[in-house]
């Protein structure tokens, strides 16, 4: 009763929205590699995505990258500005308009399972395309159905590099996108021209966020939250009585989470052992308390189903290290279904193959194939043990998991088939 209580009330406090301690929105950047996300990501919030090591050898992101970023309006010039406090233009102070957090996926073919489990924490998207290249590029392709297969609603597309370009390109690269646009549920989409390294039109972009619908969540209902990334935050040679618990980095679906609240985290602990001279892999459910609740730099007492957001736990630092637990789901404890290694979908799959040079056509679910699932924000294999067509692009399909899910209602699943050599997208489906 008292945990409902605090639920009324956290509903009333998110309808105050006054702080702005947590951004409203996730908002994915998707689109072809080198088309500029990352650039555009720091040029907003004045942080770079590809921290991790390899992604800035290789000049690529690898993992998924967030930044939480204030949108500041200037009510004297109607300025849209991030990164300072007053307007760039009259040096008048301005005031926070909108908190939103920016989620950086995989551009890279190879990553395309990356780029799926950023999608099922998104709330809308923005389309980086680059002005001086033909479009549409393969994984500009691959990136669009992918939205459409996680089931992302709202969409803004941006025009890249039209620094590189003269204004006659512009306009045919414009007309191209509108064309590509036509008859999906993207057709009304905005589409803004910038240059993100000159930082030019960053403004229409941002009045363009302005204008995403806040997301409906349900906060009266069992939390539900996400893993994308976990961490061990320590510093080598940290001593034992300063240590921090494992870090879980994703997004909450629904419902609130509290500091001192007891969660289970599933599947949790992979166990390798052997039996009957067979290696066996089990997965034990982890238990533990939220010590402390981040988003950005801010810290929470309770968090609410907005933006992308860190738990501190209790657990042993080491289980969080190099995304040990992504991908999987927590919950307050004894809450989340069990997990399953047996599902049953109803698949839909696309007219084409698109992604690669060739675009092929998408054939039927074949028994015993093995397909790349993204359920969540996890990925999986599964083997197709029987299939029932419905219609030449429908069926309905069992299939036995590699690695097990935690079976969500209403979950929007990504299905990749192994083409050349190469994950594709071919469709997406629900459980049943």
């Amino acid at each position: 009763m008292a945990r409902k209580k605090q639920s009324k009330e956290a509903k009333q406090k998110s309808k105050r929205d006054l702080s702005f301690a947590q951004p409203d929105i996730n908002i994915g950047m998707v689109g072809h590699i080198d088309h500029g996300k990352t650039t555009l990501l720091y040029k907003l919030s004045g942080k770079w995505a590809d921290t991790h090591s390899e992604e800035l050898k290789r000049g690529i992101t690898i993992r998924l990258g967030y930044a939480n970023v204030e949108i500041m309006h200037c009510k004297n010039c109607d300025y849209y500005f991030t990164l300072s406090k007053k307007c760039p233009k009259c040096n008048s102070k301005a005031e926070i308009v909108r908190h939103v957090s920016f989620v950086d996926a995989p551009g890279h073919e190879m990553l395309m399972a990356s780029m799926l489990g950023g999608a099922a924490i998104i709330d809308a998207a923005i389309l980086v395309v680059a002005a001086n290249e033909p479009f549409p590029q393969p994984q500009t392709k691959e990136h669009f159905l992918a939205l459409s297969a996680k089931g992302v609603k709202h969409l803004i597309v941006v025009q890249n590099k039209i620094d590189l370009v003269d204004r006659e390109k512009v306009i045919q690269n414009y007309l191209r996108i509108k064309e590509f646009l036509k008859n999906t549920p993207y057709e009304n989409a905005p589409i803004i021209p910038i240059s993100a390294l000159q930082g030019a039109n960053l403004h229409y972009l941002l009045k363009a966020i302005i204008g995403l619908p806040k997301p409906e969540r349900d906060l009266n209902t069992k939390p539900l939250f996400f893993v994308v990334r976990s961490f061990d935050v320590n510093k080598p040679g940290t001593q034992l009585e300063h240590l921090s618990g494992a870090v879980l980095g994703g997004a909450l679906k629904q419902g609130v989470l509290r500091v001192g609240d007891i969660i289970e985290i599933k599947p949790g602990l992979t166990i390798k052992h052997e039996k009957k001279h067979q290696q066996v892999i089990e997965y034990k459910t982890l238990k533990a308390k939220i010590i402390g609740l981040m988003s950005g730099n801010n810290k929470l007492d309770e968090a609410l189903p907005y933006g992308s957001l860190a738990i501190q736990t209790s657990l042993d630092p080491s289980l969080g290290k190099s995304d040990n637990l992504a991908g999987c789901v927590v919950g307050l404890a004894d809450s989340l279904p069990e997990i399953t290694s047996t599902i049953k979908i109803k698949a839909k799959l696309f007219e084409k193959v698109v992604g690669a040079k060739q675009e092929t056509k998408v054939e039927p679910l074949k028994v015993n194939e093995p397909l790349l699932l993204s359920v969540n924000t996890a990925t999986t294999v599964g083997f197709v043990k029987n299939v029932k067509q419905i219609s030449e692009h429908e069926a309905l399909a069992e299939l036995q998991l590699k690695i097990p899910i935690v079976p969500i209602k209403d979950t929007r699943i990504g299905i990749a088939r192994n083409l050349q050599g190469h994950w594709r997208l071919i469709g997406y489906a629900e459980l049943v």
